[in-house]
């Protein structure tokens, strides 16, 4: 079967492939390998590429016809090694340890119902802040994430770290439920589209969960090279959109 030309579906992978932080089940392993047969796939994600692995499976980067770690900055086409980036050159190591010891002692000080580790994440292309780190349980963040919708605490440290940083041309995404993304100007999941000619691609539909202002699809799901953007709520409702796109009879 050829695929359809000129055309590629993007997908977030936390809420949108996968419940939160969940592997992707085998019903959308297959459906999307099926899918594959028929259009371009290919994956945008906040995450490091092991993170991505756990979630979607070790061999994911022959699974989709595009892979993008870190929002594009590590990307594969067809298995292989496309692209990397760095954020340590950008920034330089005296601007990245003033803001991580800020970003520490800032945590240290706020008043939330638990903390356990993994407060500050570096990876390759930005560093991920959860205020009550990384290590939580599944249990322990679902409650983190009620806390936080009720008491703003990740938009409001998001705001101090804009105005006392202002200078260092940084931008930062809420995303998931426990942490948020701070990265150069630009380097939101639009960067991975840099990896997408625009001769070759003409039709570019995303699909995503956090589309909203502040969320980590804001920026691709508005971007102009978006034919359409979804907005899902589940890993079920992307299906259903994939399904109505191309299989409605």
């Amino acid at each position: 079967m050829s695929l359809i030309p000129n055309t590629i579906c993007l997908f977030d992978v936390d809420g949108t492939l996968t419940k939160p932080r969940n592997g992707i089940t085998p019903e959308m392993k297959d459906f999307l390998a099926t899918l594959r047969t028929k259009v371009e796939l290919g994956v945008v994600g906040g995450s490091d590429i092991i993170k991505i692995k756990e979630q979607l499976g070790e061999n994911c980067v022959n699974d989709f016809h595009y892979l993008f770690a870190e929002n594009g900055l590590l990307a594969f086409k067809d298995g292989s090694l496309l692209a990397t980036q760095d954020i340590k050159k950008f920034l330089g190591e005296e601007n990245i340890k003033k803001f991580i010891n800020f970003v520490l002692h800032y945590i240290a000080d706020l008043d939330i119902p638990i903390k356990r580790g993994t407060f500050v994440e570096f990876r390759n292309g930005m560093i991920n802040i959860s205020p009550i780190g990384r290590n939580c349980s599944q249990q322990e963040r679902e409650e983190f994430e009620k806390f936080d919708l009720e008491h703003k605490i990740r938009s409001t440290m998001v705001s101090v770290l804009k105005e006392k940083f202002a200078s260092l041309g940084l931008q930062y995404s809420i995303g998931g439920q426990i942490s948020f993304d701070v990265f150069p100007v630009g380097w939101d999941k639009t960067y991975c589209l840099r990896h997408l000619p625009e001769d070759q691609y003409k039709t570019i539909y995303f699909f995503g969960d956090k589309t909203f202002v502040g969320g980590n699809d804001y920026e691709i799901a508005n971007d102009p090279r978006i034919t359409k953007s979804f907005t899902v709520t589940s890993p079920i409702d992307t299906k259903n959109f994939l399904s109505e796109l191309f299989y409605k009879q």
